[in-house]
């Protein structure tokens, strides 16, 4: 097993400190022995901040968005070779090999699938536009676009004992991405864990200087240095997020707070579901699972089993059966499927928010004072029962009290008449949540129960036998969805694809004259100036391109026989282009017109440069619209424009977005779009 350090060191301004106070002792969850010790007395956190923003944050800003999310996948492959070494520390925080997997494979994992989606959604730039430009004047000379810009600032992360890997990962991904440096405070009971993984990205020289750095033990005067371009995201309980609301800093000088708390996540079985039917097992299996991966320790756990009365005693024996069958323990043993708690501090919470809930309902399963463990002592490691409680109707305080551990209460609904409005209703007394969960085959079922969980959660699954082979489960957090929930959930939901890349950024609406917007942006927009130089733009390499390089085609008649060809050739016979009579009667044609694809291949025809060259492939069209009919006899002609040019970092090509314009005789637009297309960095 990987030895920790016997005094956690934070990492600040390109070194690693040491605590002057000795620290407080962290404790093994399994033996109890002592791990190491913590503390960051004597820390200066005004250093660590302006670190941060004079040697981090310029570092990390000049680089584009393909760069950073080039950095993040290095990083991400460099970490998965050293996964078997923070397995083995990961032991000491009671954590089985599928709870390692679910922290350290799951934080791995969303670096990858950031540094994915920044490459594919994200511009090759550091400005990111918000829509397209909007018009302010009649004459098309004063425009408005919205962007967005990365901030002088710092993402300060202070982060939950249970996910010491996945919840730094989580947050680290889309700030680097969005150009801003990380200052990661752990919680401490697992921070020795988080501390080797620090070491490691700092030991690889991947990101730059700056970008990262770390706070063992208390966060000290941190937030006092904060001010109005920063911003800290908390994950944690609803006591310490309100504290952190109230702070000087969120409260007077701007400083931009995002919460993850506490949350009463539910899980509802479907009135439709029998105990024969392949939902029932998914049910059960789903609330087992959640019960019991990370020993409960989870925000997106299922606190509240929400069944319908007829079915409620079977669901309670199924449960129980399959508790039965989990082995507590030395998560080292490979019979072990439950490890310990993190702490036995955080075991003496739970038993108590379990004294709370028998206030209104009685355990059915477990024994929150006594379990049986395997390998190890079950007193000075932290290990509890996985303990099942029913609650009696009308009980207030499964909707109140979050048991965090692998504690459950199951609450029934629509005894009369199945209704499910009354499971709504039960999910919505938790006060907002990360995650609901529905199982049910009945479609109508989903869609009454699912229009009334959104408003209260951040995520629903809706789990049958048609997705379950597929399904991450309950409370499995995906890097491109939403992670955060409204109201007690802590009213965050600011992680989750691109949007968690744009929440540290800054939006703006820049006005001003088109030449002026296309200077700023890196994008031609509408009105412009166009370059005409004489050379086809497709004989042009990626190099040579600039944005507004124009071709201005010759024109093309288009006739009767090129329509009738048309829709003989595709078999698009539709009436407007075949039936004279109809399309006469037809209020926006008013006689025969030619296809639109007809229009645009004809548009592509008047503008493509046949012979090879720097032009490698097509690959789509956006925004296509067709605006004027075009009837035989008109004549068309195109305005080719390029808009934007991303190169590939790991490509000898890049793409070129062309600005599409197709006007007929009279100077009317007939159809605009963007033509997507792959071209050679250099001439061939």
């Amino acid at each position: 097993m990987r030895t920790v350090s016997t005094q956690l060191e934070s990492y600040v301004a390109g070194s690693w400190f040491r605590g002057t106070d000795g620290g407080e002792p962290v404790l093994d969850a399994v033996t109890g022995d002592e791990v190491t010790r913590v503390s960051s007395h004597g820390l200066d956190f005004a250093a660590l901040v302006t670190h941060a923003r004079e040697v981090g944050g310029p570092a990390v800003r000049q680089l584009t968005f393909h760069e950073r999310a080039t950095l993040l996948k290095e990083l991400a492959l460099h970490l998965g070779g050293l996964k078997d070494d923070f397995y083995a520390v990961s032991l000491r925080t009671g954590a089985t090999r599928r709870d390692s997997m679910v922290d350290i494979d799951g934080g791995i994992g969303t670096l990858f699938s950031y540094a994915s989606k920044g490459k594919r959604e994200l511009p090759n730039d550091t400005i990111v536009l918000d829509g397209a430009a909007e018009p302010l004047g009649k004459g098309g000379t004063f425009l408005g676009q919205h962007l967005y810009t990365s901030r002088p600032g710092v993402a300060v992360q202070i982060n939950a004992f249970n996910f010491p890997v996945w919840g730094m990962l989580e947050k680290l991904a889309p700030a680097f991405l969005a150009g801003l440096p990380s200052i990661v405070k752990p919680g401490s009971q697992t921070a020795y864990l988080t501390e080797t993984v620090v070491r490691q990205i700092i030991a690889s020289g991947i990101l730059p200087a700056g970008s990262l750095q770390l706070v063992c033990g208390s966060a000290g005067t941190l937030l006092d240095e904060l001010g109005e371009q920063d911003s800290v995201a908390f994950t944690g309980s609803a006591h310490t997020a309100a504290i952190l609301r109230e702070h000087p800093a969120v409260l007077h000088r701007g400083v931009r707070l995002g919460v993850e708390a506490d949350s009463l996540n539910c899980s509802i079985l479907g009135p439709d579901v029998t105990a024969a039917d392949p939902e029932f097992d998914l049910f059960v299996k789903g609330v087992v699972t959640e019960m019991t991966v990370k020993a409960g320790q989870k925000c997106t756990a299922i606190r509240r089993v929400i069944v319908p009365e007829p079915i409620a005693d079977a669901v309670v024996d199924a449960i129980g059966a399959r508790l039965s069958r989990i082995t507590v323990g030395d998560p080292a043993d490979q019979s072990v499927r439950m490890g310990a708690l993190a702490s036995l501090g955080q075991r003496d919470e739970v038993r108590k928010a379990i004294e709370a809930l028998r206030t209104s309902a009685e355990i059915v399963y477990g024994d929150p004072a006594h379990v049986d463990v395997v390998g190890a002592d079950a007193e000075r490691g932290a290990f509890l029962s996985p303990v099942l409680l029913r609650a009696r109707p009308g009980a207030a305080e499964p909707h109140e009290v979050e048991p965090f551990g692998p504690v459950s209460t199951v609450l029934t609904y629509g005894s009369v008449d199945g209704s499910v409005q009354e499971a709504v209703e039960l999910a919505a007394r938790g006060k907002g949540s990360l995650v609901a969960s529905l199982v049910t085959h009945d479609a109508q079922v989903a869609r009454e129960v699912a229009r009334g969980l959104a408003p209260w959660h951040g995520r629903l699954l809706i789990l049958d036998r048609d997705d379950a082979a597929e399904s991450t489960g309950h409370g499995s957090p995906l890097p491109m969805l939403v992670h955060g929930g409204p109201g007690r959930a802590g009213g965050g939901e600011e992680l989750g694809g691109i949007r968690a890349v744009l929440h540290h950024m800054q939006r703006t609406a820049v006005q001003g004259s088109p030449d002026m917007l296309t200077a700023i942006t890196g994008r031609w927009t509408t009105g412009s100036r166009r370059v005409l130089d004489g050379v086809h733009p497709f004989r042009k390499s990626l190099a040579e391109l600039r944005i507004g390089d124009t071709i201005e085609t010759a024109s093309r008649t288009v006739t009767l026989d090129d329509i009738d060809h048309f829709a003989e050739f595709t078999g698009d016979t539709f009436y407007a282009h075949t039936d004279p009579e109809a399309a006469a009667a037809n209020p926006f044609f008013g006689g025969i017109v030619a296809h639109g694809y007809l229009v645009v291949s004809l548009a592509a025809g008047l503008f493509v440069d046949p012979d090879p060259g720097p032009v490698l492939a097509n690959f789509g069209v956006d925004h296509l619209r067709f605006l004027t009919p075009v009837k035989a006899g008109d004549t068309i002609r195109v305005s080719l424009t390029v808009k934007q040019l991303t190169p590939r970092s790991s490509a000898d090509y890049g793409e070129v977005r062309w600005d599409a314009t197709v006007t007929n005789q009279d100077d009317e637009q007939v159809a605009t779009y963007d033509v997507l297309t792959l071209v050679a960095k250099d001439r061939r």
